[in-house]
C-alpha cells in the first residue's frame, strides 16, 4: 500500500516497506493506526519469530501511529534465517534507523519475553528516545533464566517432558543439555539439527502456556520428513549460545538508567519461562517502572487476561 494512504481496516497497515539497513540485511516495517498519532514500536518475540497480525490489536488505531518489524533474518525480513551480522547492537541499531527514517523524535516502545530484553538494551541505551516502556514476560538474556527455564523448572513443573528432553541427547550429551541442543540445532547436518529444532520447539511451546495441549515430546512430528522446520530454534540458538550478545548482567546493572521513563511490568504469575521474580528485581532498580501481576496467566501474549492488561498499559502511559 502506497505512504499515506489510510486503509479501510482500522487494524491493516497504513504503509509496508523493505528498509535497508546495511550488512546485507532488508527489514520488513509496516506502520499501523493514525498517520498522526502518538509514535510507538513493538518488538516481536523469539528472537526470530516475526510480528504477527494480532500484534496489532494491542494499539488503539485512533490514537497510535505504531510501527512494527521483523528483526534481522525473521518473518518478511531478508535474507531469512541469516545469522550473520545478526546480534543485540545490530538490532538496537536497526531500531534507530527505522526511528529515523519515519521521521519520529520520540516513541513507545513494547514488547515481551525476547521483545522485552531488545526493549530493555534499547532504552537503555537511547533513553532519550523512548516516551514509556510496556513489557511483557520479561527475559534479561541470561544463561541463568535459561538454566531455569529448560532445567530445574522443567523438571520441577514437567519432570516427564524434561526427561523427554534429556533422552533426545546422547548420555555424554546430557550433563550440559543447553551447550548440547544449542550445538545441534545450529549444526549444517539435517539429520542432527531436525531433531534438536523439534525437541526445543516443542518443549518451548509446552513452556509457554499455563494449559498446554501437549506435555510430552511427539516423537512421530520429531521424526517426521519433510515437515516444516520452526524457524525460531536456528535464531534462538544463535543468541542464546552468545549470552544474547550483552555484557554479564548488562539489562540489570543498567536499569537505573531508565530512571523515571514510566514503565509497566507485564506479568503472568505462572510463567515458567520468564518466572515473576525477574520482573520485580528489575522494577526495584527501575524507578518508573510498575508490575502488574496477572493471575491464572502463564508466558504466552495469548494467555488469559495478558492481552488486555498490556492494551490497557499502553493506554495509560499515553495518557488516553
Amino acid at each position: 500500500m502506497p505512504e499515506g494512504l489510510v486503509a479501510a481496516d482500522p487494524f491493516a497497515p497504513l504503509t509496508t516497506k523493505m528498509v535497508d539497513v546495511g550488512d546485507g540485511h532488508q527489514l520488513y516495517v509496516e506502520t499501523v493506526g493514525h498517520p498522526l498519532g502518538i509514535p510507538a514500536v513493538y518488538l516481536h518475540g523469539g528472537p526470530g519469530s516475526g510480528c504477527q497480525p494480532g500484534h496489532r490489536l494491542l494499539f488503539d488505531p485512533d490514537v497510535f501511529r505504531a510501527v512494527l518489524f521483523d528483526q534481522r533474518g525473521a518473518g518478511r525480513s531478508t535474507p531469512h534465517g541469516a545469522r550473520t551480522n545478526n546480534t543485540t547492537a545490530h538490532l538496537v541499531a536497526d531500531m534507530e534507523t527505522i526511528r529515523t527514517r519515519l521521521g519520529i523524535e520520540r516513541w513507545m516502545v513494547v514488547g515481551g519475553s525476547w521483545g522485552a530484553t531488545l526493549a530493555l538494551a534499547y532504552a537503555q541505551a537511547h533513553p532519550d528516545r523512548v516516551t514509556g516502556i510496556v513489557l511483557r514476560a520479561t527475559f534479561l538474556g541470561t544463561r541463568q533464566e535459561l538454566e531455569w527455564a529448560f532445567g530445574t523448572g522443567l523438571s520441577r513443573f514437567y519432570p516427564a517432558l524434561h526427561a523427554d528432553f534429556l533422552e533426545m541427547l546422547p548420555q555424554d550429551e546430557r550433563h550440559a543439555p543447553l551447550d548440547a541442543y544449542w550445538r545441534r540445532i545450529l549444526s549444517p547436518d539435517p539429520e542432527v539439527s531436525r531433531p534438536a529444532v523439534m525437541a526445543w520447539y516443542q518443549t518451548e511451546r509446552a513452556l509457554s502456556q499455563i494449559a498446554p495441549p501437549h506435555d510430552r515430546l511427539d516423537h512421530q512430528a520429531i521424526t517426521a520428513q519433510g515437515a516444516a522446520r520452526p524457524s525460531t530454534p536456528a535464531m534462538e540458538a544463535h543468541y542464546f549460545s552468545n549470552d544474547c550478545f550483552l555484557a554479564p548482567n548488562q539489562l540489570m546493572d543498567n536499569a537505573p538508567v531508565l530512571g523515571t521513563i514510566p514503565g509497566r511490568i507485564i506479568q503472568g504469575r505462572y510463567d515458567l519461562l520468564c518466572p515473576p521474580a525477574t520482573a520485580y528485581a528489575l522494577a526495584e532498580r527501575w524507578p518508573g517502572a510498575k508490575v502488574i501481576p496477572i493471575a491464572g496467566a502463564g508466558h504466552s501474549q495469548t494467555e488469559p487476561g495478558v492481552e488486555a492488561a498490556m492494551q490497557q498499559a499502553i493506554s495509560e502511559l499515553a495518557g488516553v
